[in-house]
């Protein structure tokens, strides 16, 4: 009789690793581990978004720049042509910011989105994100 409760500790024992409690704990772990992907997934996944509105607001400061400059080539294209009157020297300053100024329609009217997509393909590139 004495024996008879190691007998049953350890068939207790052997009984925890098998039947109801290695289902539980396979599922408990499984469980776990499908957490932890999930969770990673959407950290990856706010990296992304947070990219996109980078690149949105990069896009936007950078075209706000090619306006300024645009505008100031054109004022001083203008102020050279009003105190020259028939100079030339006016022309070289009437290129540059009609240039800057039909990259402004470009990427605004045309092409909106090319200069999102760019900054973001670059800001995911450093990131080391591949789609």
């Amino acid at each position: 009789m004495i024996n008879l409760p190691e007998e049953k500790v350890s068939a207790q024992k052997e009984r925890k690793h098998t039947g109801i409690h290695k289902v539980l704990d396979d599922a408990v772990t499984s469980t776990y581990e499908d957490v932890l992907k999930i969770v990673e997934a959407k950290i990856e996944l706010v990296k992304i978004e947070l990219t996109e509105k980078i690149s949105v607001l990069s896009a936007m400061v950078i075209l706000g720049v090619i306006l300024i400059l645009g505008v100031a080539y054109l004022i001083t294209t203008f102020a050279l042509f009003t105190g020259e009157l028939l100079g030339h020297p006016f022309l070289g300053y009437l290129l540059v910011s009609l240039i800057f100024l039909s990259c402004f329609v470009f990427f605004t009217k045309f092409r909106p989105l090319l200069l999102k997509n760019l900054l973001q393909n670059f800001f995911l590139s450093v990131n080391d994100y591949k789609k």
